[in-house]
């Protein structure tokens, strides 16, 4: 049965470890991130040929209005996506959950590299709707542009600290040595204390930011959820917190999932230290490379891409192919494809509105604290 029976110990044990081990695996295919995203449904599929899995795909199941629903495979299908064959086929074996779950549409987007020719198969293929080049933010749910930095050298073994500072440009190596120098100290843990001593960062980001942020819980489950996989570094300087961050390493791929600094120290550059000792903490780890998050365009202008590329100089951007709708309702799809953006623009319009008005306050309470005195 090319759907996972969850209640088959034999079969969940061999899918996961096919998940795990696979080359372009990535923390979202794996089961457990069901358990994190504990407000969607979850199903999984599989391909056999004598008598091992070749190809697997983990979905998200997104309930609509109506009973209709949203499949979603983030990062997946995990296929050799040279053999179009196979793609077709472990993409076919969804067909079934899309009749059970009145499925819109499939959504795909594979964590591999952009290439032209498989970008104009992708096209060619009847009821997919590929959104990469071109595509604006608002179209999209992931960056196409990710940051990873290599751990390993190009005859495979671990970096030495010399070897990784190389990849950095001259400014990020002169920030950490700087912030080494003036007592910045990076921290490890994993306790609900931590997590909450992260939370105040990244919340406290959020609204300078003008950004939505995920509630406490959210970081809990993905703690539970990967276990010793998973470290809250912390930033400190003489008893101050300056920063934090949640990062897994998904067996190798290290994963710097979310992190935040607040208004404290900030001239000690203490995003630039924190980094670095999370990529020591993966070098320990033996892992492979360090993911440190997507950017939606190449725009030196750009805070966000500015400081990623300080920090993978040498290994650069990659970019990957993207997103694919393959679309089984076409009239409901155009009107969801009409709609999301919309509602995408809306929510970030609000959460600038809240992080606004929250800015306002302490300030209007101040004027008022002033003109009593």
């Amino acid at each position: 049965m090319p759907v996972l029976d969850l209640t088959d110990t034999s079969a969940v044990d061999r899918y996961d470890a096919f998940v795990r081990s696979h080359p372009h695996r990535s923390i979202t295919q794996d089961r457990q991130w069901g358990v994190v995203k504990n407000d969607w449904g979850q199903e999984a599929v599989y391909l056999e040929e004598s008598g091992e899995i070749v190809a697997a795909m983990t979905l998200l199941v997104r309930r609509l209005p109506g009973g209709f629903t949203v499949l979603y495979a983030p990062r997946g299908p995990l296929v050799d996506w040279s053999d179009k064959a196979l793609v077709l086929q472990i993409l076919a074996e969804a067909d079934p959950l899309v009749k059970k779950h009145r499925a819109i549409m499939l959504r795909i987007d594979p964590e591999i590299r952009f290439d032209a020719e498989l970008d104009a198969w992708m096209r060619d293929q009847p009821g997919w709707v590929v959104k990469n080049v071109g595509a604006q933010k608002d179209q999209v749910i992931q960056p196409r542009y990710n940051m990873v930095v290599s751990l390993r050298d190009e005859q495979g073994a671990l970096l030495t600290e010399d070897a990784l500072m190389a990849k950095y440009n001259s400014t990020a190596r002169r920030m950490v040595r700087n912030a080494r120098k003036k007592g910045v100290e990076v921290g490890h843990g994993r306790s609900d204390a931590d997590l909450r001593t992260f939370h105040d960062v990244y919340t406290f980001m959020g609204r300078r930011n003008e950004i939505t942020t995920r509630g406490l819980p959210y970081f809990h489950r993905i703690r539970d959820a990967f276990e010793d996989r998973t470290t809250v570094a912390t930033v400190r300087h003489e008893g101050d917190v300056l920063a934090a961050a949640v990062t897994v390493d998904y067996y190798g791929k290290l994963y710097y999932l979310y992190a935040g600094s607040n208004d404290t120290k900030r001239n000690l550059y203490p995003n630039h230290l924190m980094n670095h000792e999370l990529m020591l903490w993966g070098l320990g780890r033996e892992a492979q490379s360090y993911d440190l998050g997507g950017v939606f365009e190449i725009d030196e202008s750009d805070g966000l891409y500015f400081f990623k590329r300080s920090l993978a100089k040498t290994d650069g951007v990659t970019e990957l192919i993207g997103e694919v709708d393959i679309v089984h309702n076409t009239l409901l799809y155009a009107a969801l494809a009409h709609l999301l953006p919309r509602v995408q623009h809306g929510r970030r319009t609000v959460s600038a509105a809240v992080s606004q008005a929250r800015k306002k306050v302490p300030a209007r309470l101040s004027g008022q604290a002033g003109s009593r005195k």
